[in-house]
């Protein structure tokens, strides 16, 4: 067994920002599971035990399992899919992820949180004014009817929201991600998962939640919404204008909130 793979580090330890608030038995739970995945006792695109059996494993109730899966499924370990259950969506890094340096032989992971960290207002919003529009129109063609569930199962839970201006930023970034998944374009979601981290960084997520006024989440769920009805109805130009006018009002969010 590779020591590297054996040995890497859980993408919540890579990132601590902004992490879901969860019971300490139950993050000890997903560090275990977690390092079961990395090892590879759960392979890609393989099935995780049924909910029973995992809380008989680590001795928790099947309501502390969901949690388990739910955090796990936020940093996109495992994705759950209705009615099938939850298979593993984390490829251990190996020298496709590596920089090898060919003086030392040494090889280390790119540091996608030193990145994220640096990023500048100026330098996202050219990323997402080119990246996200081409997104929505791939997966406008692409979004199966699973696809297209588990896109509205987040915007139900957007849709509920009046006040909740941290809740609904994680869930936007939910949405945006579960529409980059959409595609099922492996690069084009790694890259998108870059996006979200920087969004994940603290001031990012602080000028976003300040930016969110009870009026602004009101605003932001109807472009939501239509984006999701053109995405629902493969609308492609539809889709594409919708998602930049959720561009538009994110940039105009960011420079009020500043």
């Amino acid at each position: 067994m590779d020591d590297r793979v054996s040995e890497a580090l859980p993408p919540w330890e890579l990132s601590r920002d902004n992490h879901p608030l969860i019971k300490e038995r139950v993050k000890a739970a997903a560090d275990a599971l977690f390092h079961q995945i990395a090892s590879g006792q759960y392979s890609y695109g393989t099935r995780l035990a049924s909910e029973r059996d995992l809380a008989k494993e680590f001795s928790l109730s099947r309501a502390a399992i969901r949690q388990v899966i739910d955090f796990l499924e936020t940093y996109a370990v495992v994705k759950r899919q209705p009615n099938s259950g939850t298979f593993v969506n984390y490829v251990p890094p190996k020298n496709g992820f590596s920089i090898a340096n060919a003086k030392t032989g040494e090889s280390h992971l790119m540091d996608i949180r030193a990145i994220a960290e640096t990023a500048s207002p100026l330098e996202m919003n050219i990323l997402c004014s080119i990246i996200e529009p081409e997104m929505v129109r791939i997966a406008a063609l692409y979004m199966s009817v699973r696809d297209l569930a588990n896109l509205r199962s987040v915007f139900d839970e957007i849709e509920k929201i009046v006040t909740d201006a941290e809740l609904f930023a994680h869930l936007e970034k939910k949405f945006l991600m579960t529409i980059a998944e959409g595609t099922h374009n492996r690069l084009l979601i790694t890259v998108y998962r870059i996006v979200t981290e920087v969004r994940r960084q603290p001031h990012w997520c602080a000028t976003r939640v300040k930016s969110l006024t009870p009026e602004r989440i009101s605003d932001t769920q109807n472009r939501l919404k239509s984006l999701y009805m053109a995405l629902e109805n493969h609308d492609i130009e539809s889709a594409v204008e919708f998602m930049k006018l959720v561009i538009a009002g994110a940039q105009d969010d960011l420079l009020n909130a500043r």
